[in-house]
């Protein structure tokens, strides 16, 4: 994206887009949602964890015993993560802002390679991703 930069490397728009766009903050919009130091429950009942970037790897990961290190050869850093407790289920949420033409839609035709990484990372537990 070209927009005041000399490439994709130079442009802002989409870091901003990402630091003001949370899970946390969508749910907590709705009636009977909160959250608190990473948690989100509903009418006060814990229904998920939600993780940041390295938080995946520094609390997720580590809660479960999963070295990433022995299963893939680089870490990816998903925008958010989000682990619904009553169903075992991890999703990965990638938030993507784009303005022109350009790297966004390279970056989705990667969505393939992540998540087959991201299943390799569960292989051993009982979570569904």
């Amino acid at each position: 994206m070209i927009k005041g930069g000399l490439g994709g490397g130079k442009t802002q728009s989409g870091l901003k887009f990402e630091s003001r766009i949370d899970l946390k903050t969508a749910f907590v919009k709705f009636k009977d949602y909160t959250a608190k130091d990473g948690e989100l429950f509903y009418k006060g009942k814990l229904i998920a964890k939600m993780y940041k970037k390295f938080d995946f790897y520094k609390k997720f990961l580590n809660s479960n015993k999963i070295s990433h290190e022995e299963i893939i050869s680089k870490r990816l850093l998903p925008d958010e993560a989000i682990f619904i407790v009553g169903s075992n289920t991890l999703f990965i949420v990638e938030m993507k802002f784009q303005e022109v033409a350009g790297s966004v839609d390279e970056k989705l035709q990667t969505c393939d390679f992540k998540k087959k990484q991201y299943q390799k990372l569960l292989a051993k537990t009982n979570i569904k991703s």
